[in-house]
């Protein structure tokens, strides 16, 4: 790969760990499609990269926050939630091979991670265009919280995303969080699921060829992003943080749907 090519790697992680530390969906949701779209690199070379880059910045971010005293982690609703999760990593990885290895033709499994990420982020934008006007739950059955993490953890890793907008709706309607505590929870979450899913893809020979600038560059992106976005939440209010959240959603749908048309085509 070219100058240009880890440029725009860099551009991206660091772009889309500030946006991920500030609204708490990770960054994957970002990086994922953008990188599909640049096409340099296999669905599952990205998602790998894309993963490291998550885990990176979600680390900081958490360890940031317990350390500053800042913390809005609910450990009652979070740890289930993460464990969850966790377990939903190791099997949502599972599944995205399983699914690799019915298509020969892998841009064939670019469409279908495209595709899903598309549904779920339209109706992740629906929803938060119209969250004033929906009557929220507050669950804390920890059986219960396992299964809601599970099912996060098993669409974050079969997309490749970390964790993505879908946490952020969960918690606004199952928990009844407002945006900066979903957002602190959702990257605690997103934290849990992406230590398991690294180990698994390690642990069973499953890492990707990829070139190892890639690798560095976009770990230092994901570090970077996610110091400078701790920075300007610290300057925004829920309201703000929701347009940002809004805006990105946006442009996700209009990647996805670039990616699913250059997939296919």
């Amino acid at each position: 790969m070219n100058l240009m090519v880890y440029l725009i790697f860099l551009i991206v992680s660091f772009g889309a760990s500030i946006a991920g530390a500030i609204c708490g969906i990770g960054g994957g949701v970002i990086i994922k499609p953008a990188l599909d779209a640049v096409g340099v690199l296999d669905v599952a070379t990205i998602s790998f990269l894309s993963g490291c880059t998550v885990l990176t910045m979600s680390c900081y971010s958490v360890y940031k926050a317990k350390r500053s005293g800042e913390s809005l982690i609910d450990m009652k609703i979070g740890t289930p939630l993460a464990i969850g999760a966790a377990v939903g990593g190791v099997v949502g990885k599972w599944m995205f091979q399983m699914v690799s290895a019915m298509f020969a033709d892998k841009n064939m499994v670019g469409a279908v991670q495209a595709a899903c990420l598309l549904v779920i982020t339209l109706g992740t934008l629906i929803y938060t265009i119209y969250k004033e006007k929906i009557h929220t739950k507050h669950l804390v059955n920890f059986v219960v919280c396992l299964l809601v993490g599970l099912v996060l953890g098993i669409m974050s890793s079969f997309l490749g995303i970390g964790g993505g907008p879908i946490n952020l709706v969960v918690l606004f309607y199952f928990f009844s969080m407002d945006t900066k505590a979903a957002a602190q929870n959702s990257l605690y979450i997103i934290l849990f699921s992406q230590i398991t899913s690294f180990l698994q893809t390690v642990l069973t020979g499953k890492v990707p060829a990829f070139p190892i600038m890639a690798l560095v560059i976009m770990v230092f992106g994901g570090l970077m992003g996610g110091f400078c976005g701790r920075i300007i939440n610290k300057k925004m209010d829920s309201k703000m943080v929701d347009k940002l959240f809004i805006c990105l959603m946006v442009v996700i749908i209009g990647i996805n749907c670039y990616n699913i048309y250059k997939f296919i085509g």
